[in-house]
């Protein structure tokens, strides 16, 4: 990866070889081809940029036992502590390899890292590129791939560096339950998630809103499957952009998994590569130039479809026009996407402003 050359917009990337040591058992679908698919996209990305782009790449070390004990409980640390070194399933979809529990700790350190680089103004913006992946985790155990909640962990250190307002736009095709539980009561967190709906977990109704003082700070856009550019389009322009530029985060981080992918065997949206590039760019842009913002990588498991979209991404953060044939038009979706994101808006309605 070529290093940052200072003359264009500075990007860091978060990665390390240890993530490759949380070895997948046979078929499963969260393996170590998947980083090295992204990867891929990262390096292809810059040679479509052309000379002069490059990455800053982050020195990680792990998440130490504050940064997580932020978010997790420390009886569920000292028990992944205990589970270091051995091989097994949590539950029926989340393993362990020998050096699983190492590799998620560093994961958790990679986006502690990403903030603070962006705290202190080594980029505005950045990718780290974690796993095992972390939106499912919750407080007190592991679940749907993921030993620790990444994002979560990130968020809490955004908020010890002294952001006041932090948001996190989640567009995995699952909804990001971990990281909803832990902020659900939260009025500083904002947490948006656009997700497949009936799909894995199961949560994520458009109900659920948030609690306590945090009310209306949970925004779910549960969409029915075969989502199209436009109707993520379409969300982003009913509701997540409004809702976020009312919220006015200091810092933002996205849960950035490529699984509503056409091409993703998981799922069943239908999503392009450009797709997240506009969803980035149209962040991005509605972001004052003082939020720093940090995508950290989640799901995906079509390995040409991590290529493309990391890739598309990538470009969008080192300010890549868009693609003029692969632009959304958030007009004529479908009726049953169109009534979701109006049951939204009307649920919404209490705690925004929705145009």
């Amino acid at each position: 990866m070529a290093l940052d050359s200072g003359r264009f917009p500075r990007v860091v990337v978060a990665d390390d070889a240890l993530f490759l040591k949380h070895v997948a058992p046979p078929e499963h679908p969260e393996r170590g081809e998947r980083l090295l698919a992204v990867r891929a996209g990262l390096e292809r990305a810059l040679g479509g940029l052309g000379p002069g782009h490059a990455y800053t790449p982050l020195s990680l070390s792990d998440a130490s036992e504050e940064q997580l004990a932020r978010v997790h409980d420390p009886a569920y640390i000292a028990r992944l502590g205990h589970l270091a070194g051995r091989s097994g399933y949590l539950d029926s979809d989340t393993y362990l390899s020998p050096d699983s529990v190492a590799a998620a700790r560093r994961a958790a350190g990679s986006v502690v890292a990403l903030v603070d680089a962006l705290h202190a103004g080594q980029a505005r913006t950045g990718m780290a590129l974690p796993r095992p992946p972390g939106h499912h985790a919750l407080a007190d155990r592991a679940m749907g791939f993921c030993l620790l909640n990444n994002v979560a962990i990130g968020v809490a250190q955004a908020r010890a560096r002294g952001y006041e307002r932090v948001l996190v736009l989640d567009w995995d095709v699952h909804h990001g339950n971990g990281t909803e539980a832990i902020f659900y009561n939260d009025p500083n967190v904002l947490f948006v998630s656009l997700h497949e709906y009936p799909s894995y977990p199961g949560t994520g109704a458009a109900t659920d809103v948030g609690g306590g003082d945090g009310r209306g700070r949970t925004v779910n856009l549960p969409l029915p499957p075969g989502a199209t550019d436009a109707v993520y389009a379409a969300a982003f322009e009913r509701l997540v952009l409004p809702i976020v530029e009312q919220f006015a985060p200091d810092f933002a981080l996205v849960s950035c998994g490529f699984d509503a992918h056409a091409r993703d065997p998981l799922a069943q949206m239908l999503l392009s590569a450009q797709a997240y590039a506009n969803m980035t760019r149209a962040l991005l842009d509605l972001l004052p130039a003082r939020c720093p913002l940090g995508v950290v990588l989640e799901g995906g498991y079509d390995l040409s479809a991590l290529t493309d979209s990391s890739e598309a991404v990538a470009k969008a953060l080192f300010g890549a026009p868009p693609s003029p044939t692969a632009e959304a038009s958030a007009t004529a979706i479908p009726d049953e996407h169109d009534a979701s994101l109006r049951r939204v808006a009307q649920i919404q309605a209490p705690f925004w402003r929705l145009p």
